[in-house]
């Protein structure tokens, strides 16, 4: 999971310019989000996440 996690930040990173402590806040946010996902493959949970951060 924290593999999927990694992924969508450096995705998200590289859209956005995050401070550090937003980048903390967001991280929590998408590994809280993504935990309550029945998907397993890690392709759909890292646009799943993408999807997820593009709204907040």
């Amino acid at each position: 999971m924290e593999a999927v996690v990694d992924r969508v930040m450096h995705i998200y990173g590289m859209i956005k310019n995050l401070a550090p402590e937003q980048e903390a806040r967001i991280r929590e946010e998408v590994r809280h989000f993504l935990s309550n996902r029945q998907e397993t493959d890690e392709q759909k949970l890292a646009v799943e996440g993408l999807r997820f951060v593009r709204d907040i």
